[in-house]
């Protein structure tokens, strides 16, 4: 509350818009006990509010900011920023130290330039997750929080989600074939799990037949419905199954590999099939009707291959690693101060549906959730990202949204900042994240 006060004279200057830095920025480094790394740059004006920034997966480095257009447009606005390379001992998806090490690092810089006044935690894909984290658990560093194409589903509902689309990939498209789908020794492991899906998938759209099963897979992996070769988004089945492909062939590469990290971090495989009835997670789907036009148009019963799918699940979890990932990585949506999420509806490695899911979990007025007309994962713009900020920002100054998170607010912000792109905020609501299971094994 003294924080909250101390920032209420600076409400009015915080939200206007672009201020030219007067003198130089300062660049601070430093270490902290577990070996992370940490930086921040303070503009010369920085009005009080600091900007804690946690960086997705993928590196270890030290990171303040989404990118050098985005950092250079917070700067020259007063902004200042920290950010945290997370335990360099550790695993890549690194959970067990994020929130630890980012709060250490805001520490650290007010430790040297002194309190901020408004303190807002921005993340994006991991990172979201992890500014997620910190929004629930605060301890009275923070006054609000963007998230911002975040893992929301946490490391269990990520690692589940990838493994109903690929076992259904594998299942149907080659069930003979032992394709390794978990318990990696190596990234490598990935990598030949997903080459092997990919040409199976890339043969298997030649028949009628195959397009329907791909689909089936790629619409459990919740791929995106628009892809870069399309120049608008399909409203036809066989589009946006197409479009699904797209995104399979570019994101399996990456998603495949990267589940070695996570089963790492957790001592082993946290995700599991026996006991899910693929049936009603189609049911549920919001591309079930992409799936049962094509196996409609294929002359193919549905019914038979889900149920084959259902009585060949056989991937088990360790329990122990359910139990570490449960405690580094998932959500409880108990927020402690406002946080405001953002999305592309086209996301091939965060699915849009997360958002659905947190929303879900939160339900509290402290949550509000925004959405991107764009393809990618992360692709947002500076205006964009500051709108965002701006909107939370008002939030902790003022206690109240004000409509500032609507995305016709977000918009006409985003616009306003006058930083030479184009803005893309739109009304969107997400279907449900069909393979989120309570966290139970048999």
């Amino acid at each position: 509350m003294k924080r909250l006060l101390a920032a209420l004279p600076l409400s009015i200057a915080l939200l206007l818009g672009p201020t030219p830095a007067q003198a130089a920025d300062t660049h601070y480094t430093g270490s902290l006990p577990d070996g992370a790394t940490w930086i921040a740059d303070i503009p010369a004006d920085w009005h009080g509010t600091l900007i804690l920034f946690s960086h997705g997966f993928g590196s270890l480095t030290a990171a303040d900011a989404p990118g050098e257009e985005a950092k250079r447009a917070l700067l020259d606005r007063g902004y200042g920023l920290v950010g945290s390379s997370y335990d360099p001992n550790g695993s890549l998806w690194a959970l067990e130290s994020a929130a630890r090490d980012q709060f250490a690092a805001l520490a650290a810089i007010e430790g040297i330039v002194g309190p901020a006044r408004v303190t807002i935690a921005y993340g994006q894909s991991m990172g979201g997750l992890v500014s997620t984290q910190e929004a629930e658990n605060a301890r009275g560093g923070l006054d609000a929080a963007v998230s911002t194409c975040g893992l929301l589903g946490g490391g269990i509902d990520l690692n589940n989600y990838q493994l109903d689309g690929e076992y259904a990939l594998a299942r149907l498209l080659a069930p003979d074939e032992d394709i390794r789908l978990v318990g990696y020794a190596s990234p490598a492991d990935g990598a030949a799990a997903a080459a092997r899906l990919v040409s199976l998938a890339t043969d298997a759209r030649g028949t009628a037949a195959g397009r329907a099963r791909v689909a089936l897979g790629t619409a459990l992996l919740a791929m995106p419905t628009w892809s870069a070769a399309q120049a608008t988004p399909p409203a036809d089945a066989e589009g946006i199954a197409q479009a699904q492909f797209d995104w399979f062939t570019a994101a399996a590469p990456f998603i495949m590999p990267s589940r070695y990290f996570i089963e790492l971090s957790a001592g082993g495989n946290a995700s599991w099939n026996t006991g899910v009835n693929y049936a009603e997670l189609l049911a549920r789907s919001p591309y079930r009707k992409t799936v049962l036009d094509l196996y409609r148009a294929a002359g193919l019963d549905p019914r038979a291959d889900l149920a084959d799918l259902t009585r060949h699940a056989s991937t088990r979890a360790d329990r122990a690693a359910v139990a570490d990932l449960t405690r580094s990585s998932t959500l409880t949506g108990r927020l402690d101060v406002p946080m405001l999420t953002m999305h592309t509806v086209y996301d091939q490695l965060a699915p849009v549906e997360y958002e659905n899911r947190y929303a879900e979990q939160a339900r509290t007025p402290l949550l509000r959730q925004s959405y991107v007309a764009r393809r990618g994962h992360c692709a947002f713009t500076p205006s964009e990202q500051i709108a965002a900020i701006q909107a939370a920002e008002h939030r902790a100054v003022t206690g109240r949204w004000d409509g500032t998170a609507t995305a016709q607010n977000l918009q006409k912000a985003a616009l306003a900042l006058n930083l030479g792109d184009t803005p893309a905020f739109t009304g969107f609501r997400p279907g449900p994240l069909v393979s989120h299971r309570r966290l139970w094994i048999d």
